[in-house]
Parts: C-alpha cells; structure tokens; sequence
C-alpha cells in the first residue's frame, strides 16, 4: 500500500530527506506518495525490458527508477527512456519529461493514478508511454495526442523512432 504525506509544494517536497529511499517517493497534485515495493516478477520484467531497450544500440538510454522533475510533479517512471544528450550528469533527477515512459502495473497499485501520471509525461514531452498489466497480459500505449491503445498477444509494441527493437506484448 502506498504511503501518502499531507499538502505541500513541490519544492518541499524535493527537499524532503528521504525521497530517494527505496521505494521511491513521488509527487503529484500537492502529494507526496511512496510506490510499492515491487514484487520478483514486476523486478524481472523491469529489468528485461530495460536491458532489451539499452541492446538496441540507439542513442536512447533505458534507466529504472530514474526519478523526473516536471514543471508541477516529480515522478519516478518503472522505466524512463531519454535520448543520450540528456541524461543527467552527477548525482541529479531528470529535469523534463522522458522520451518515453513505461509504468508496470503492481496488484497493490491503481491504474487510473498510473495511466495520469504517462499522461502527464506525454503532456509535458514524452513520446510514448506503456503501461504493463501483467496479469491481463496487456500493453496500453498511450500517445500525446491522448490516443489509447490496448494490445494483446502477438500485437507489436511501438517504440521511438530510432530504436531497432522488436516486442510483442507476449514476448
């Protein structure tokens, strides 16, 4: 279950001691809330998808848990995905949005809040965010034009342009 602070601003918030802790602590609307511990299986399909991103050889770097300052949230991103030319140098959070965002959805986590906060990415700059739902075994793809599409099976994941890589939603 997460756990949720009173009101307060987001620069509070990043001045909060333990936001980095694991689990994460994110910001949106005036809160601040932990995520979930992440199950073996949610650590499994983050860190395969991750790998499978970096092998691609783009000039996109996959990162888990890379926390992002947008203009009014701070989130953490199961996966953020960024062009090289902005990773960030030393100890320091992405300023912006990610490229692309991919959220994998936990038991204990609600979908509504997930499927918010890509759009608040996609709004801010992304270019694509999934959303994971392993026990329905679908993708959501959300696009900026607020476009949703939900893919099953042998359906074919899209990725930014630029990055040789192939996924279905069963791989």
């Amino acid at each position: 279950m997460a756990t949720t602070t009173p009101r307060l601003t987001l620069q509070d918030f990043l001045e909060l001691p333990n936001i980095e802790e694991s689990p994460a602590w994110e910001y949106a609307d005036g809160r601040a809330d932990r995520k979930p511990m992440p199950t073996a299986y949610h650590s499994i399909l983050q860190k395969r998808l991750t790998a499978a991103i970096d092998l691609a050889n783009s000039s996109y770097e996959a990162f888990p848990e890379l926390r992002c300052i947008l203009s009014s949230n701070s989130v953490v991103p199961d996966i953020t995905v960024i062009h090289r030319d902005r990773i960030p140098t030393g100890n320091t959070p992405l300023t912006g949005a990610p490229d692309w965002t991919i959220e994998i959805l936990s038991t204990d986590q609600s979908t509504t809040k997930l499927i918010a906060k890509i759009q608040t990415c996609l709004q801010e700059g992304s270019q694509l965010g999934w959303l994971l739902d392993p026990d329905e075994q679908v993708v959501m793809v959300l696009l900026p034009d607020m476009r949703v599409n939900l893919l099953r099976g042998s359906d074919r994941l899209p990725v930014l342009q630029g990055i040789n890589l192939e996924l279905t939603v069963e791989q």
